[in-house]
This record gives C-alpha cells, sequence and structure tokens, in this order.
C-alpha cells in the first residue's frame, strides 16, 4: 500500500510540473529587454558596446576580471563606445551597465581572446 502511494504521488508531481510548463510557457515578451548590445565575442583587440534604446547620459559602464575585480569604468556618454583590450588578460570579463544611483540596468559577461 506503501509503494502504491509513493507512485500516485510521483505522477502527480510529474503530471502538474507538466501542466505547469504547457499551461504558462515562457514567451518572448516576458524576458528583459536588452538595451545594451556588444561585439565581437569573443574579442581579442576591442569590443563595442552600442546602446540599442534608453540610451541615457548619466549611465556608467564598469567591468570585472572573472574574480570580480573592478579592471575598467567608464561614464557612457555615447550612444556607441569602443573599448581597447590591449590591457586585458586573456579571460571572461562580466560587465554591468549602471545608472546614476548605482542599480544595475544590465549586466553579461564577454571572452578576451589572444
Amino acid at each position: 500500500m506503501r509503494n502504491f502511494t509513493l507512485i500516485i504521488l510521483m505522477g502527480l508531481f510529474i503530471q502538474f510540473s507538466g501542466y505547469s510548463q504547457e499551461r504558462y510557457p515562457v514567451s518572448a515578451r516576458d524576458l528583459p529587454v536588452k538595451i545594451l548590445k556588444f561585439y565581437p565575442n569573443p574579442a581579442t583587440t576591442y569590443i563595442n558596446f552600442d546602446f540599442q534604446k534608453d540610451y541615457n547620459r548619466s549611465y556608467n559602464l564598469v567591468i570585472y576580471n572573472f574574480l570580480g575585480k573592478k579592471v575598467f569604468e567608464i561614464s557612457v556618454v555615447n550612444s556607441s563606445n569602443q573599448i581597447d583590450l590591449s590591457d586585458f588578460p586573456r579571460g571572461v570579463y562580466i560587465f554591468q551597465l549602471r545608472n546614476k544611483d548605482g542599480r544595475i540596468i544590465e549586466s553579461g559577461k564577454f571572452q578576451v581572446s589572444k
């Protein structure tokens, strides 16, 4: 009897977990809108950060190495920004776009390969 109850409970769990995914799928409109495009990735000598929409001169772009150390920061004053990577060693970097209050608007990662 105990095994039967366990099988029934597992079946219900599987049924309801599948039900919620089929009934309420994630759509593109539910995902956050990206306002910053960065390319090329992986990068070798430079990387571009271009605003797609909601351009604001008070944004700051901060870049951290994979260990979390801040390696670069600029006040984003243009709709398109090119960053020279000649002083960046090979590796993975994380960027954060922050507003004037320090709140993260967008973040992402890119790779430097030399």
